[in-house]
């Protein structure tokens, strides 16, 4: 090789380099990150009526204690908004068992914002609960469960596809 080309190489290798390390745009390219402010526009995807499913089963124990669920299941859309909600609230958006005063205790963002209306509810009965004819789309499931004591709140994200049931336990 001759020394002329050596210099070129050697920063064309780097460049490569360099450039292997650099992020990778999204579908809408780089654009800025999605705003956590509640917005109505990002729950639409959520209404539509969906082939897909969510078999569930309450199994939480801690201690030597079985839990039951204390109230019913609630299905709640995976937004810029709520992911930044049960992220406060639960201190994760993928799993939690945290205590009921712990979450009512804790603040989060814009806490007047109302997305009640695109949440689903599901009774528990005997530890089992059902969503059906959702959306493709992340969920985040939630119930309240109890040993007797204090109430826990359990959270899990659950990811649905159509023509598919998701088999969760919480």
């Amino acid at each position: 090789m001759s020394l002329r080309l050596a210099p070129v190489l050697a920063a064309a290798t780097v460049t490569a380099a360099l450039t292997a390390c650099a992020p990778v745009p999204g579908p809408g390219g780089y654009g800025p990150s999605p705003s956590t402010a509640f917005n109505a526009a990002d729950f639409g995807w959520s209404t539509r009526q969906g082939t897909a499913g969510i078999n569930g089963t309450v199994a939480y124990g801690r201690d030597g204690q079985s839990f039951a669920c204390t109230g019913s299941v609630a299905l709640t859309p995976d937004t810029p908004y709520t992911r930044a909600r049960f992220q406060a609230l639960y201190g994760s958006v993928e799993q939690a068992a945290v205590p009921e005063a712990v979450v009512r205790a804790r603040t989060v963002a814009d806490p007047n914002a109302d997305y009640r209306s695109y949440v689903r509810s599901a009774t528990c009965e005997s530890g089992r609960f059902r969503f059906s004819g959702l959306p493709d789309g992340g969920w985040f499931l939630i119930t309240p469960v109890s040993a007797g004591g204090d109430r826990i709140v359990l959270m899990r994200h659950v990811v649905t596809r159509a023509g598919t049931s998701a088999n969760v336990t919480l």
